[in-house]
């Protein structure tokens, strides 16, 4: 099989790992020739992931694609989808979830329960809204990774939204933020990941670091997985997707959003689970039996950003001396400049201690910085 991958970064590096292990060519289009997948796949291609003919160009000749990040040009990929090339997700899924305003209808209409929302069209509007706070102000195109996203409290904050169409989301008195990884075959069969606990730097709006499984009650786990499968089964389309929700102080599960794709909150599946989220995906474009998602061990997983007041060369400081801790895994996704908050890696801890998972995350946080020549 020729498979594609839109978008050259940390996932689709990781995507290409995984794929070592199936007979799949692989194809990269990315618009960055130093990008981290550039020199692991079998055919790189320079191109920007956004425009109609360089997309469609790339996978005219493919058998499959699958995607790295929503900003892709879906009207590219769905006319090749008209001309049989499978594309994971389906173009649909990916229209309806790169759009928050579109994303948050999705839920709406199906009935998901997700917060209250209304939507602004510009900053003038959005001015008139000081009743809706406290809310997260969401772009509906173009945000990633806490990017695209301002926590809006008050009426003196409303001028740090967006002056473009977004989302106004009611704030959720949150007591646990859960992610859950979800797999969807071609025939409809699905797999479901132990949900993981994120917990995020309020100031960055960045995941600080997660641990999986989660400590939720098993009433509350169950709310969680049946709502995961009813967003991924709801969106009619084979692929891999990671469902955010928040649990209430209630211990009621809101869905926040979903990405269509691998994701971080699953990084931790390549040591900490029998099948990896990268792994099941290539099962599902390859038409195979779904992997096994149990847990080997409990995890946790550490976020590597580029330090403040760092820009240029990366440099690992600590590196060596976190490599010599006992059931801990190092993944640098190859990006040679660091910046301020940048993703420049992530680290996974492996044990069935709940609190040494969370002390050695806090240990990694204090010893691993990334700073500039």
């Amino acid at each position: 099989m020729k498979a594609g991958i839109l978008g050259g970064g940390q996932l689709g590096r990781m995507l290409l790992q995984a794929a070592a292990n199936y007979t799949v060519e692989t194809y990269v289009m990315e618009k960055d020739a130093k990008c981290p997948s550039a020199h692991l796949c079998h055919h790189f291609v320079l191109g920007d992931i956004e425009d109609f003919n360089s997309v469609y160009n790339f996978g005219k000749g493919l058998d499959a694609i699958t995607i790295e990040i929503e900003a892709v040009n879906v009207d590219a990929l769905a006319k090749l989808e008209s001309e049989g090339v499978k594309v994971f997700p389906a173009t649909t899924a990916i229209r309806t979830i790169k759009n928050k305003i579109l994303q948050k209808e999705f839920y709406q209409q199906q009935e998901i329960r997700s917060p209250d929302f209304t939507i602004t069209e510009s900053a003038e509007q959005l001015r008139k809204c000081a009743a809706f706070l406290p809310a997260a102000h969401k772009i509906a195109l173009g945000g990633y990774d806490g990017r695209g996203v301002q926590l809006l409290r008050t009426e003196v904050d409303l001028d740090k939204g967006f002056d473009a169409p977004s989302v106004l989301e009611k704030m959720v008195d949150i007591k646990k933020e859960i992610a859950v990884m979800v797999a969807l075959g071609e025939t409809g069969e699905t797999a479901i990941y132990p949900a993981a606990e994120m917990i995020f730097d309020p100031a960055l709006n960045l995941l600080d670091f997660q641990i999986s499984p989660a400590d939720i009650p098993e009433q509350v786990l169950s709310k969680v997985e049946e709502l995961a499968l009813r967003v991924v089964k709801a969106l009619k389309s084979p692929g891999i997707f990671a469902v955010e929700m928040f649990v209430d102080n209630y211990d009621e599960v809101w869905v926040n959003e979903t990405a269509p794709r691998v994701h971080n909150s699953g990084h931790h599946t390549i040591e900490a689970n029998y099948c990896s989220q990268f792994d099941m995906l290539w099962r599902i474009i390859l038409g195979l039996p779904l992997g096994n998602t149990k847990p080997v061990m409990s995890s946790a997983i550490v976020n590597v950003l580029g330090a403040e007041g760092h820009s240029g060369d990366a440099v690992y400081k600590g590196l060596e001396d976190v490599l010599q801790l006992k059931n801990t895994f190092v993944h640098l996704y190859g990006k040679q400049q660091t910046k301020p908050s940048r993703k420049m890696g992530h680290v996974t801890i492996l044990s069935n201690d709940r609190q040494e998972l969370i002390q050695q995350a806090m240990k990694i946080k204090g010893m691993l910085k990334v700073v500039s020549l």
